[in-house]
């Protein structure tokens, strides 16, 4: 196995990979040569695990400390200081502290950042969202603001409650919508901020251009433009009583469904869509189908933790059915490709206004049929 790392560590040197330190690299059987790009740097203490793991031109892996990608895919210029990634999607000039910690089903577009010691899995940030220090913050879409300087952000010292233990065994039907799909695309709705040392208790929404202040527990929906701060409650009654809001928590489920959804329709129909061909873009592609591909996994991690909240509760499983119309907004490959934050910055307000209502229009024919 030594000399089998030792002749994979030869083939990247050969083709323009830096490796900071031989002794302290290690890429595991599976793991292609092929797929770690000309420019990348490897830093000691960086581990590549799997075959699907790709690491994309210019990206750097173990800045600050020992890093493991596990099946994980991260783009051009793309940064890991230190920590664990698994099946996790990082797209270009994406960044994670050190001691991260990041598991499958997360997706960090173009710029989205953390700070050190944080945790995700199943949660999506879009482009420019920023996390601060010592977050945990599992099933959650974030979205809003306009730019690396105007851009959401989330506290330091923040949690998602994604666990009730209430019902037979505790249910995760509790996701939370921070901004939405369907605007938050086109990188033009104001920024978001929820204040550090505070939780929020899923599943919830925030609207664009609202801020949490710090040191509070939310529990409540926020709608946009707002500034909200809740006082602790003191509760004392009994554990068994209802309390869950089926109807409620089968809306928001669905809402965010449509979400994810809406979200994969426009990685497949402009994203992907837009990008030419040609072996100088195959980077690109990778990382882009990778993205799409992780948000199936996204969709059907919320539709089983929804079924198994409506199955303790006696209520019919619904069927997911989504329209899907074609995309409205003329999208062809161009040469030489245009970054997709220069291109969607360059849409007309009109064109902003159509691609938005098509997305939203995916997002609202989420509904459901009883099944006998």
């Amino acid at each position: 196995m030594r000399r089998n790392l030792e002749a994979k560590l030869d083939m990247l040197e050969a083709q323009g990979v830096t490796i900071v330190d031989r002794r302290q690299t290690y890429l595991d059987e599976s793991a292609a040569v092929s797929r770690i790009c000309r420019g990348a740097i490897l830093y000691p203490g960086t581990r590549l695990i799997g075959a699907r793991t790709f690491v994309g031109p210019g990206a750097n892996v173990g800045t600050e400390g020992p890093a493991v990608l596990e099946n994980a895919i991260i783009g051009e210029n793309a940064e890991v200081a230190s920590g664990y990634l698994k099946e996790a999607v990082m797209l270009r000039n994406a960044r994670v502290g050190s001691s991260a910690h990041i598991r499958v089903g997360t997706l960090m577009e173009e710029e989205a950042s953390t700070a050190h010691a944080v945790g995700l899995k199943h949660t999506v940030l879009m482009s420019f969202v920023t996390m601060g220090s010592l977050i945990n913050f599992c099933d959650g879409l974030i979205s809003g603001g306009k730019s690396r300087r105007e851009h959401t952000e989330v506290g330091s010292g923040f949690i998602h409650f994604n666990f009730t233990p209430r019902g037979q065994s505790g249910n995760k039907a509790t996701p939370s919508l921070i901004g939405d799909v369907a605007h938050g695309v086109f990188l033009r709705q104001r920024r978001i901020f929820l204040g550090g040392l505070s939780g929020i208790v899923g599943p919830q929404k925030v609207g664009f251009g609202s801020c949490t202040i710090a040191g509070q527990v939310l529990r409540r929906e926020v709608p946009a433009n707002r500034l909200v701060g809740d006082v602790p409650r003191k509760v004392d009654k009994d554990f068994y009583a209802a309390l869950d809001a089926p109807s409620r928590v089968l809306k928001l489920n669905l809402e965010y469904i449509g979400h994810l959804t809406a979200l994969q329709v426009w990685y497949r129909a402009v994203r992907l869509a837009r990008i030419p061909a040609g072996s100088e873009y195959e980077h690109i592609r990778i990382v882009t189908q990778a993205a799409s591909e992780l948000l199936s996994v996204c969709i059907d991690e919320r539709a089983e933790r929804l079924r198994h909240f409506l199955e303790e509760r006696g209520i019919p499983i619904p069927t997911l059915l989504f329209v899907n119309p074609p995309c409205p907004l003329k999208v062809e490959p161009s040469s030489p490709y245009l970054d997709h934050i220069e291109w969607v910055k360059g849409l007309s307000d009109d064109n902003v206004q159509i691609g938005a209502s098509w997305l939203q229009s995916i997002v609202e024919s989420s509904h459901a049929r009883e099944i006998a």
